[in-house]
């Protein structure tokens, strides 16, 4: 469980937010948390080269956020390394 506090630090530092879910671009690896339950349970996966590498979210959830990284992908800047 994160606190309000962590979750807002997490939300600053997102490269995008869509619909309650944060998107942020490591070296390509992009690490995605739902912000809603964040505060009572983590949701989160990590996506690379446009596939989920790792979850702990159900089937609905992965699809749902696959659908708003590849509408949205571009925004991430991915061929940028931070």
């Amino acid at each position: 469980m994160k606190t309000k506090d962590e979750i807002q630090q997490i939300a600053d530092k997102a490269d995008m937010i869509v619909n309650g879910y944060a998107f942020t671009n490591k070296n390509g690896w992009i690490h995605v948390l739902n912000l809603n339950c964040a505060a009572k349970e983590i949701h989160s996966a990590v996506i690379y080269n446009d596939k989920i590498a790792e979850t702990n979210m159900d089937d609905i959830e992965i699809s749902i956020v696959m659908d708003y990284y590849n509408k949205n992908k571009n925004l991430l800047e991915l061929d940028k390394v931070s």
